[in-house]
């Protein structure tokens, strides 16, 4: 779906644009290695030591290989893939010249992570104002000067503009003008709504909703009985409306760390060992953000070795090793099973914040 930008000319409409690179750390590896890029590819941890996938190329992608997904099972479904561990620090010098390149476009620029950024051009003259000229030059670009190849979506909102990006993935565009949005929403399947994941999309299943149409056709109060606050997320984006802004700096609203063991912890006992060792890798990672950032809260997450998951949180003010010992037991006590992954995390808030830290996902 795509269409020039005199649709997009009205005073009040915004343009964004959501620029995501195709599968971006095998990518930096396929242009240092030519030889990998036909073959099955994919970054991540040894699967001797249980990691799991960050990202893998496309012929990675036709054995079902995904992000995510344990390196072991990856090697059972692919035995040929190429596993390879990966360079961070090659990979923030390519997305620093991609981000770059943004850059010379506007300075309204959200980065969501290392190969993933909103860009705000409402107000930008260049090439003539043209948000769908602007994103096409952006990926011009970027291939030309980089060798990596983005996708990108072009919309009146962060919400249109993401799920456009993902569209015509790889290397692909599509541009959704206002007067195709409300086709464009009702068609959409509701597991591309962020915040709808298995749980809840199986939630809405049960209600005879598998699409934005359908979730047109409940009430507000409907939605908010049965799913609280998010219902009344739903009912916006089940309509495409999305009003947040691109933010040019996003404040640190949580800190975590996490640790896979190379073997199941069979019991809470051998659970307890581990905490204190992740919560001084914890405090590690908070002291970059002591001076700014107070400490509202305590997660805990559990991963069991059938791979469900769940976490437990308080309120608290500030390291407490008791506080995690609880929520750990907590969260372990709900399904009393060999334990893979651990998980302990911070909500954060400004200093002089007193109200509640927006919940958002730590892990």
């Amino acid at each position: 779906m795509k269409s020039e930008d005199p649709a997009f000319t009205a005073p009040t409409l915004r343009k964004i644009i959501h620029l995501d690179c195709d599968c971006f750390f095998a990518a930096v590896e396929m242009l240092e290695h030519p030889e990998w890029r036909d073959i099955p590819l994919a970054v991540g941890g040894s699967a001797s030591r249980r990691g799991v996938i960050s990202t893998c190329n496309y012929p990675a992608r036709e054995f079902g290989i995904h992000s995510a997904m344990p390196s072991a099972r990856a090697l059972q479904l692919c035995p040929q893939l190429k596993l390879v561990s990966g360079n961070m620090a090659r990979y923030r010098e390519v997305a620093e010249q991609i981000f770059a390149i943004y850059r010379r476009f506007t300075g309204l620029i959200e980065p969501v992570s290392i190969d993933e950024a909103y860009l705000d051009v409402s107000d930008t003259d260049a090439l003539g104002g043209s948000a769908t000229r602007i994103a096409e030059e952006i990926r011009t670009q970027v291939k030309q000067e980089t060798g990596i190849t983005v996708s990108a979506g072009v919309a009146q909102n962060k919400f249109l503009a993401k799920v456009a990006s993902d569209w015509n993935k790889p290397d692909g565009l599509c541009v959704i003008a206002p007067a195709q949005q409300a086709e464009f929403v009702s068609q959409l399947p509701v597991k591309k709504i962020p915040g709808v994941g298995p749980r809840t999309q199986e939630k809405l299943m049960g209600l005879g909703v598998g699409t934005c149409a359908e979730l047109q056709s409940l009430s507000l109060i409907e939605l908010k009985n049965h799913f609280g606050k998010f219902g009344e997320r739903l009912w916006q984006l089940a309509r495409g409306e999305d009003e947040r802004e691109v933010r040019t700096h996003r404040e640190r609203k949580s800190v975590s760390v996490e640790h896979t063991f190379s073997q199941d912890l069979p019991d809470l006992e051998h659970c307890m060992d581990q905490l204190e060792k992740l919560m001084d890798d914890l405090e590690g990672r908070y002291e970059r953000h002591r001076e700014s950032r107070q400490i509202l809260g305590a997660v805990v997450k559990v991963k069991f070795n059938d791979f469900t998951q769940t976490t437990a949180e308080c309120r608290v003010d500030g390291p407490d090793l008791a506080i995690f010992a609880s929520l750990l037991e907590e969260a372990w006590m709900r399904k009393r099973s060999a334990v893979r992954l651990i998980g302990v995390g911070y909500r954060l808030g400004a200093k002089e914040e007193n109200a509640e830290a927006e919940q958002l996902p730590l892990f």
